[in-house]
């Protein structure tokens, strides 16, 4: 039987603070946790921990929605203060919505560990935490042909993929909520078949 998750559980969207930074697919992380808090009528992001921090009171028990303002490179010492103040395990109470480039836009892989992926979020949050063990649900941007991977990620989203990107948003908050209701391990069921019923 699946474990279920456990309580408080803390959803960390990465990104970098800044209206320049708005819509670009590096903060997509951001863009998700800011739709969650919508989503379940969040009380109001408060300055804490390095970062922006709302809470949520759901059936199960608190969720706390997580924006680092440290920039991307030093994500992982907002997440580390608020492991180390509520003491919760990565592993079973935390997941990270991050950008990859290696998946198509739009698509979404949930994972209960892994590497960085040369991600500077993830490296960061590694090396603060000391582990590479807990769940990260990746969100697709796909590669540039015409542009380095560094300003294809800092670029605002176009026009043509602005639908396909509020999808994603959408499918995210939906994936994070089966990882707060059933667990990472039935969320990752259902999250890893939205690329199946997607592709012709």
């Amino acid at each position: 039987m699946a474990e279920g998750p456990s309580y408080p559980f803390l959803v960390v969207g990465l990104g970098n603070p800044g209206s320049e930074y708005r819509h670009t697919p590096h903060n997509i992380g951001f863009e998700v946790v800011e739709a969650l808090a919508k989503h379940w009528n969040a009380h109001e992001f408060q300055k804490k921990f390095k970062g922006l921090l709302a809470e949520v009171h759901r059936p199960a028990g608190k969720v706390l929605l997580l924006k680092p303002q440290t920039y991307m490179n030093l994500s992982g010492e907002s997440v580390a203060e608020v492991v180390n103040f509520f003491k919760l395990d990565p592993a079973s109470q935390m997941v990270v919505v991050v950008d990859d480039l290696d998946l198509p836009p739009g698509q979404l892989r949930l994972r209960k560990s892994g590497g960085t992926g040369g991600h500077n979020g993830l490296r960061s949050i590694q090396e603060c935490l000391g582990m590479a063990d807990y769940p990260r649900l990746r969100v697709g941007i796909g590669k540039s042909a015409t542009r380095d991977g560094a300003s294809h990620v800092l670029s605002k989203i176009p026009k043509s993929q602005q639908v396909l990107y509020a999808e994603a948003v959408e499918n995210c908050v939906a994936s994070v909520e089966h990882c707060v209701q059933d667990g990472v391990t039935l969320a990752m069921n259902w999250v890893n078949s939205l690329g199946n019923k997607n592709e012709p």
